[in-house]
């Protein structure tokens, strides 16, 4: 009797996050149209509410301050903000994966190096295409600099599948720690570069190892796109996957999951989405740690829905800290890393604290 008491106690409370669960998803995309809204009309060149059907093509307004609304919106404001939409999803998701394969709430893309070898690849294009040895290629800068952060990234994520693969089978402690290695090495090779560089140079490193979305145009939201909408439908098959792997790998696998081919598709994801967010973005952190961790807090751990939850909350958090890096210091711009950090760095030590039963409330 008293079990079956204890059942029906709980049970009202189950229920109660599985509603509050259900409506996750349209709350975050209500935020996230709001978000949007906002920074549409703030910026250096505001525009207010009022403006705002006209700049965006629904009123049949043709003066010359409509005009000029349409210019910022559309070759400025609009892709900036779809490409920061973008970043925040690819990042809290990839941090979401992460956390679920290595079965650990503070596992972060940033550990396995591949933002790190993204960011060396970029420093060494700023600097290359900076000197006399590759002049030629100087006007190419903007566009080489998102290929060689992609192909660094793709480098990366290939030497470390090369190193913790042995006989088909993937050793995740490996990965790891090949990848703590890696970073090591990537930010050394970094230093190097600030230590050869020119104050131009170095203000270029700067600016890219701090991210931000200043470069934003729509032809690196096009890039951004596909990556994301595979990367949401790769999502949905591995969510049961990842969620059966927190019992354990020889659970997982009695339940029927592949779960070698399960650590492939996911590394492969988590590799793909942050070297292309860091390709646009520059390095930015805390993202795929903090949304995901407090969205298991709110919503539980099923990936189901903790997934594309952390790409709705990721997409929130980045273009509202875009907003804020370049109207908080207006007209000059705020590296958007910083934001992230002071935001992302309290919130990761109170998780620590919790982990350790310290600042429970």
């Amino acid at each position: 009797m008293s079990v079956a008491v204890g059942i029906d106690a709980r049970s009202p409370r189950r229920s109660a996050s599985r509603r509050s669960a259900s409506f996750a998803i349209p709350v975050l995309i209500a935020v996230l149209a709001v978000t949007a809204i906002v920074a549409l009309t703030v910026g250096a060149a505001g525009i207010p509410l009022s403006r705002l059907p006209a700049a965006l093509g629904l009123a049949g307004e043709s003066t010359a301050m409509a005009a000029r609304d349409q210019l910022v919106l559309w070759s400025i404001r609009i892709p900036r903000i779809a490409a920061a939409a973008m970043v925040g999803g690819l990042l809290a998701a990839a941090g979401a994966i992460m956390q679920g394969l290595f079965r650990n709430p503070l596992a972060d893309p940033a550990l396995v190096g591949v933002s790190s070898g993204g960011a060396l690849a970029a420093a060494s294009a700023i600097v290359f295409t900076d000197s006399r040895f590759g002049e030629a290629l100087r006007f190419l800068q903007t566009e080489l600099l998102p290929l060689a952060a992609f192909a660094g990234s793709l480098a990366t994520t290939a030497i470390l599948y090369g190193i913790s693969s042995r006989s088909g089978r993937t050793s995740i402690a490996i990965f790891l720690l090949a990848g703590v290695a890696i970073t090591a090495i990537a930010n050394a090779g970094i230093g190097l570069l600030v230590f050869i560089a020119d104050d131009r140079q170095l203000r270029d490193i700067t600016f890219w190892m701090l991210g931000s979305m200043s470069g934003a145009t729509w032809t690196k939201s096009a890039l951004l796109a596909p990556v994301l909408v595979i990367g949401l439908a790769a999502c949905a098959l591995i969510a049961r996957g990842l969620d059966l792997l927190v019992l354990g790998e020889a659970d997982a696998f009695h339940g029927g999951v592949d779960v070698e081919r399960l650590k492939r598709i996911s590394i492969v994801m988590v590799s793909a989405m942050t070297g292309v967010a860091v390709s646009i973005s520059g390095v930015i952190g805390f993202v795929g740690i903090v949304v995901p961790h407090l969205l298991r807090l709110v919503i539980g751990p099923a990936h189901r829905l903790l997934l594309p939850a952390s790409v709705l909350s990721g997409a929130i958090l980045m273009v509202g800290a875009d907003t804020l890096a370049r109207t908080i210091v207006a007209p000059a711009e705020m590296p958007i890393g910083i934001l992230t950090a002071a935001v992302g760095a309290p919130v990761f030590l109170f998780i620590l604290l919790r982990q350790r039963g310290l600042g429970s409330l």
